[in-house]
């Protein structure tokens, strides 16, 4: 496990997420340290498909522009169908986290795919079970994580984009 800071945001809406993420980065957070998660869909609107080409993945579907902005921006792009959410779409370095939080499935118990990969950054129990809420009735989280620096100057832009709900994540000091 190793521990990051974080800040995560939960927003209602695919607009009110993108707005976000490119306050984000007018604002100069490094677009390598944000993830975003979501179904990208409601249930009235059909997902037509996926595919990968190289370095992007594309979504055809009502919202395919909303999430092809965010895989050409952040680091790393998935689809993940879990059980108890869905197919549940993720940009950014929350990819990674899930895979590698699978890979220790023994140590996290319980917990899915996505709560495993939050977990797997010091992300507490309790809050795992509110973002994973969030996801299920078709709202976005964004995390942001870095140094204590960094997770601040997000924080405060996130602040400023009025999400439905932010929390901070410190790091645990480490012993010597």
């Amino acid at each position: 496990m190793s521990v990051e800071n974080s800040v995560v945001a939960i927003y209602q809406t695919h607009t009110d997420a993108d707005r976000a993420v490119k306050e984000l980065q007018r604002g100069g957070v490094d677009m390598k340290k944000l993830s975003i998660v979501g179904k990208g869909y409601h249930t009235d609107e059909q997902v037509v498909g996926y595919y990968n080409t190289g370095d992007r993945m594309k979504y055809w579907g009502k919202v395919g522009a909303f999430w092809g902005g965010f895989w050409g921006l952040l680091f790393g792009s998935a689809l993940f169908m879990i059980p108890g959410l869905g197919p549940v779409l993720v940009a950014g370095p929350l990819v990674a986290w899930i895979v590698a939080g699978l890979e220790g499935a023994v140590e996290v118990g319980a917990l899915g795919a996505l709560g495993a990969g939050l977990f797997s950054i010091g992300i507490p129990k309790n809050s795992i079970v509110k973002y994973e809420t969030a996801i299920k009735t078709d709202q976005f989280v964004l995390v942001a994580h870095g140094t204590a620096a960094e997770v601040a100057k997000a924080k405060d832009i996130i602040e400023t984009t009025h999400p439905a709900s932010f929390t901070m994540h410190a790091a645990e000091p480490v012993a010597a």
